[in-house]
């Protein structure tokens, strides 16, 4: 390692280069999605990226939601004109449907955890204007006990992988989950709300008074569990809190 760093970037740049083709002509890279053999590591092959709904602009300047049309420079969607949102701003990288379902449940519940590292950077990209002069990344915290029960924390590992992409640095214990709530999974709007209320603290002694803090999560869903995090933050005399997650649920018709 120490001798790797002596040389010139030229020479080090060459040695990866002919690292991966090494690499790769043993372990060829497979697309995260079904698994094909693709041309670059952590990507999609053809035909499983062309059936997913990437979000771009134009987008509701807070929320991200995708516009159909060009609505101008500043443009809210409904919800975040007339909501009273405690978070900032939010962005994520696709449509939670059918066919991102897959690779997002890969990674929550299938232990591929080697997939946040691409999933991660497509998160760094997507969220570059929400990331801008953010100090930390906190990701939602699970409560203990589905912690020690599932191994890891997909939200956090997601998280790490941002700053590896060149986002801020993670701050993975910050936030607390107080008690175990039951899964949101097939809860309607209201009942998210009700169950994680009072879910979320900040851990005692830790201060994100006047600081810019970013949520990292996997799925949006309602906002019912970031809009706790956000308010606990908020609280706290954060300065600026957005969301970054990778998928997020649309309503029929969105």
């Amino acid at each position: 390692m120490q001798l790797a760093a002596t040389l010139p970037p030229h020479v080090r740049a060459a040695a990866a280069r002919l690292g991966r083709v090494v690499v790769d002509g043993i372990l060829p890279p497979r697309c995260l999605a079904c698994g094909a053999t693709v041309d670059e590591p952590d990507a999609l092959c053809p035909a499983c990226w062309a059936t997913m709904s990437f979000f771009a602009p134009p987008w509701c300047v807070r929320c991200g939601l995708p516009f159909v049309h060009p609505m101008g420079s500043g443009a809210l969607c409904a919800d975040c004109a007339r909501g009273q949102m405690s978070w900032d701003q939010a962005r994520a990288v696709l449509r939670y449907d059918k066919h991102s379902r897959g690779l997002v449940l890969s990674l929550k519940h299938g232990d591929r955890t080697h997939l946040a590292n691409g999933l991660g950077r497509w998160m760094q990209r997507s969220g570059r204007d929400v990331l801008e002069g953010v100090d930390w990344l906190m990701p939602v915290p699970l409560h203990w006990t589905r912690l020690a029960t599932r191994r890891y924390n997909q939200a956090a590992l997601l998280a790490h992988a941002v700053h590896r992409a060149g986002g801020p640095v993670v701050a993975p214990d910050w936030l607390l989950r107080r008690r175990r709530t039951p899964s949101q999974g097939r809860l309607g709007a209201a009942a998210r709300v009700r169950n994680v209320r009072g879910a979320f603290a900040l851990r005692p002694g830790r201060s994100v008074k006047g600081k810019r803090v970013v949520i990292v999560d996997d799925v949006l869903t309602t906002g019912a569990t970031v809009e706790e995090c956000a308010r606990v933050l908020r609280r706290g005399g954060a300065a600026f809190v957005g969301v970054l997650t990778l998928a997020r649920a649309l309503r029929a018709g969105g």
